[in-house]
């Protein structure tokens, strides 16, 4: 577990850490990524990052989980309307492109099947339980909870860094992200509520 310093030299000491880190752990991976240039770049040493995070290993959980905090904090989930709430994860793959390759690096070296990691979990318990409201009060289809945030997710992740069709860039012009949100919000919708099955939906 990460230790964070209390004063502010440490703290921003740790923050140039954190932010170096994470651009060589989405470049890199976690074998690929190298503690000399990690610290070379954040101004610090070997044995404060130690420090701080223990490890190499330690160091990317750090970061890896701070990143599913943020975007459970940044882009809250609205089950009671999934397909606004994929097109604002969209919007945060186009700002924050490191995440998900982070993620991605977490699939291919750590856990090829299952949940990312434990942690996971518990993030997605709220959301789940959302989902589950949001289908007793009919306005998302029958189905596991888990069943259909991993579906919205998926949606959301079609233009993201790991797409294996394309990778969409926020410097790409806004008429091509327009269309994409306009694509991805009725998607979504007509999978999560059925099409036009669900009251109050239009087919």
């Amino acid at each position: 577990m990460a230790v964070r310093p209390t004063n502010a030299r440490g703290a921003a000491t740790y923050q140039r850490i954190v932010d170096v880190a994470t651009r060589e752990f989405a470049e890199y991976g976690i074998a690929g990524a190298r503690v000399e240039r990690i610290v070379a770049a954040a101004q610090t040493n070997k044995a404060q990052l130690y420090a701080y995070f223990g490890n190499k290993e330690g160091l990317f959980d750090a970061i890896f989980l701070g990143s599913l905090e943020r975007i459970v904090n940044v882009v809250p989930i609205d089950a009671t309307d999934l397909a606004d709430w994929a097109v604002r994860l969209y919007d945060e793959y186009l700002r924050r492109p490191d995440l998900i390759r982070l993620a991605t690096w977490v699939r291919l070296e750590r856990r090829p099947a299952g949940h990312l990691v434990e942690e996971r979990r518990r993030l997605d318990d709220g959301k789940l339980r959302a989902i589950a409201e949001a289908q007793a009060a009919g306005l998302v289809r029958d189905g596991d909870p888990f069943d259909l945030l991993a579906l919205v997710i998926a949606m959301s992740m079609a233009w993201s860094p790991v797409s294996n069709v394309f990778a969409a860039t926020a410097d790409e012009p806004p008429g091509e992200h327009e269309r994409r949100r306009a694509l991805l919000r009725e998607s979504v919708r007509r999978a999560v509520t059925g099409g036009g099955d669900v009251p109050g939906a239009t087919g």
